[in-house]
């Protein structure tokens, strides 16, 4: 226990997830950049250029073990794309998993949730209604689910982690019976053509991710929905004392999960023109890795998109390392785990030294 009469004197701050340092005067241009600097801005800035430093690592790896490939220009171009469109749906449902962990979740049904709608949309009853109703089909199935998860933990009381793996299996199940176990080919070509689309050479997949990462940005940064999303998860009595309807702003994060599932569903479709019941296999997985190799702390209060973002590419980029090294899933597999494992022991490091500094006991 912390022997409060010895404690440092520690300026006043705001705990992790809670923006500026209190204290924190808004007015004037310099200071006001300056104070920006500081407190969660400062940490977030540090964590994503250590990002930015490993992916410059894993381009010099590249490059030494495939100098041939890129000595050419066209195929690093090339190669640059192919690495943003793999990370494109991934990066969809990351945006929506570290909403759900900042929330102080877990969603562990991504990977079923974009299954069933994939399948789904991609029967033939849906496929008659055309690429409208495909799209259509695959977001009310995503946001369904993730309002099914919701329900079940904010007003049945499972604990996320048994919830979501329930609709885990549950929606496995039957994406399956849906599909009668077979693979769903689309016929539809405006929703084939998504994965092979330009515009002004930039591939479509690769503005979709574009557009939710901002989009997911601006609501966690600028909305109130977001600051919500941040109490939520930093401190549920204390967000439900201050107002908050904190069970419904629970539902509300799990079906904004489901909504990106849902988007992926038709994104991950239209790379493969087809749907089944395994595709999307472990999605959970990287998703979670992903949202905290980027900053987003497990226990929840804290996390940003860009950071998920970031994590996202450099998992990526590892994958894209791998194939071109024509080296194993298995190994690339075991490096992610190890990566996994580092990120979380530097998370409770991290964490434990800010809790030691507010003079808090650790959880």
């Amino acid at each position: 226990m912390t022997d409060q009469s010895t404690k440092p004197s520690v300026p006043a701050q705001n705990p992790p997830g809670q923006g500026a340092p209190a204290g924190v005067h808004k007015s004037g241009g310099g200071l006001l950049r300056a104070d920006w600097l500081k407190g969660d801005n400062a940490e977030s800035l540090r964590r994503n250029l250590g990002l930015v430093g490993v992916l410059v690592v894993l381009v010099i790896i590249g490059i030494i073990t495939r100098p041939e490939l890129y000595s050419d220009p066209t195929w690093v171009k090339n190669n640059i794309f192919t690495i943003l469109q793999q990370a494109s749906a991934i990066g969809v449902v990351t945006v929506g998993m570290t909403f759900v962990i900042i929330g102080g979740g877990i969603d562990l049904s991504v990977g079923a949730i974009i299954a069933l709608a994939g399948v789904w949309s991609t029967t033939l009853a849906t496929q008659s209604y055309g690429a409208a109703g495909m799209i259509f089909t695959a977001l009310v199935v995503g946001v369904a689910v993730g309002l099914v998860n919701g329900v079940l933990i904010s007003y049945g009381r499972l604990v996320p982690f048994i919830a979501t793996l329930a609709i885990l299996v549950s929606a496995r199940g039957l994406a399956a019976q849906i599909s009668g176990k077979q693979t769903q080919v689309s016929t539809n070509q405006t929703i084939n053509s998504i994965a092979t689309t330009k515009i002004l050479g930039i591939p479509l997949l690769v503005i979709i991710l574009g557009v939710v990462v901002a989009a997911g940005w601006v609501l966690l940064n600028r909305t109130t929905f977001g600051r919500r999303t941040v109490a939520v998860g930093g401190n549920t009595e204390a967000a439900r004392l201050a107002g908050i309807n904190v069970r419904w702003h629970t539902v509300l994060l799990y079906a904004l999960s489901g909504l990106c599932c849902g988007i992926a569903a038709i994104m991950l479709t239209s790379q493969a023109t087809s749907a089944q019941a395994a595709m999307a296999n472990l999605y959970e997985l990287d998703a979670i890795a992903a949202a905290i190799i980027g900053g987003t702390l497990l226990s929840g209060g804290r996390g940003t998109i860009i950071g998920a973002l970031f994590g996202v590419l450099v998992f990526s980029t590892i994958t894209n390392l791998f194939a071109i090294n024509n080296l194993s899933t298995e190994v690339q597999n075991m490096v992610k785990g190890g990566i996994i494992v580092v990120a979380v022991l530097i998370q409770q490091f991290r964490f434990r030294s800010v809790t030691q500094l507010l003079g808090r006991k650790p959880l």
